[in-house]
């Protein structure tokens, strides 16, 4: 009697996407570090959100400082990558309206990472904040600010301390919106329209402050 070859099947896939699985871990992890900080944050809490094992996080970060780095760098990252895209040879007022509107549109998307960055101060006194590039990060904008300066578009400034009015400007809106929320409860400052008049609100008053005049 002749038998049929058997038929190879394709091995079933089990395990999930590893990029996919990460980034549901940061996700978990965001939100839990935002909430607490570093030394309040569980990872047990993080793996309920992310709906994973605690194995399966430590597997991939280790532990719960890498996990916590990780979860600082990811926004200097992204952001960093939207703002290669820009073109450089904007006129600079173009180039810092770009900008203003990144940061807000980035910070309106993840409003918590507002209390990130805040707990990694209070708590941390910045020591994992110094290991992301952030410096790399602001380049972009001191670079237009310095540039303004130069074409005379720009009144004379100190670009570092610009750039801090600039981004207090910009995200302080995110920072205190958990207190504010309880003086109107009836406006929803982070919906969109709130956030587009935000934004031009934002672009007109620092375009204002550095104008030459």
């Amino acid at each position: 009697m002749v038998r049929s070859p058997k038929r190879k099947t394709k091995p079933v896939r089990t395990v999930r996407d590893a990029e996919a699985t990460q980034q549901q871990i940061l996700n978990a992890a965001e939100q839990e570090f935002a909430r607490n900080g570093l030394h309040g944050a569980r990872i047990g809490a993080i793996a309920n959100y992310a709906q994973v094992t605690t194995a399966t996080i430590h597997y991939y970060f280790e532990s719960k400082e890498n996990l916590y780095r990780a979860v600082l760098q990811r926004p200097v990252d992204e952001v960093q990558a939207t703002l290669k895209q820009l073109n450089a040879d904007l006129p600079p007022e173009e180039a810092l309206r770009q900008i203003i509107e990144i940061a807000i549109a980035t910070e309106a998307k993840n409003p918590q990472r507002q209390m990130l960055w805040f707990q990694e101060a209070s708590q941390n006194q910045g020591a994992y904040f110094q290991e992301c590039n952030v410096l790399g990060l602001h380049e972009h904008l001191l670079r237009v600010l310095e540039r303004g300066v130069a074409e005379g578009c720009f009144r004379p400034l100190k670009p570092f301390l610009t750039l801090t009015h600039i981004l207090s400007v910009c995200l302080f809106y995110f920072t205190v919106h958990e207190n504010w929320k309880h003086l109107t409860p009836d406006t929803d400052r982070l919906n969109p329209e709130a956030i587009a008049e935000h934004t031009q609100e934002a672009i007109a008053f620092i375009l204002a402050g550095v104008r030459k005049l």
